[in-house]
């Protein structure tokens, strides 16, 4: 199993209400339409609490995705596709693309597995 994880920030001017909308609204359904997607065995948003937002803005991530893949192969597949770039080109509609960070895991090291007793 292979897993990419990002941490991504949401675009200069536009409001987190905005920014989640259009995540999980616009963004996700394009990933799940496309060839692309259909090498991603699990999708996943985890979208900051509104009610962690101040007045003012902090700077901090906005949230994480997490896509599954079986394999490095799969992960490839999926960056090749053609439709790849229409999802790539959807990204500076709402994401400040220059501080998208992301990394490529297998499967984890499980160091505490439920509540010790």
């Amino acid at each position: 199993m292979i897993k990419l994880t990002c941490l991504i920030r949401r675009k200069d001017g536009m409001s987190p209400e905005d920014f989640h909308a259009y995540w999980r609204d616009r963004h996700g359904p394009l990933v799940v339409s496309t060839k692309s997607g259909s090498h991603v065995l699990r999708y996943e948003q985890h979208h900051r609490p509104l009610s962690e937002y101040g007045e003012s803005d902090d700077g901090s991530y906005d949230g994480v995705t997490e896509q599954w893949f079986a394999s490095m192969d799969e992960y490839n597949a999926h960056v090749a596709e053609k439709d790849f770039a229409d999802v790539w080109a959807d990204l500076p509609k709402f994401l400040d693309v220059e501080k998208l960070a992301f990394v490529l895991t297998e499967e984890p090291v499980v160091i505490l597995e439920g509540p010790r007793h």
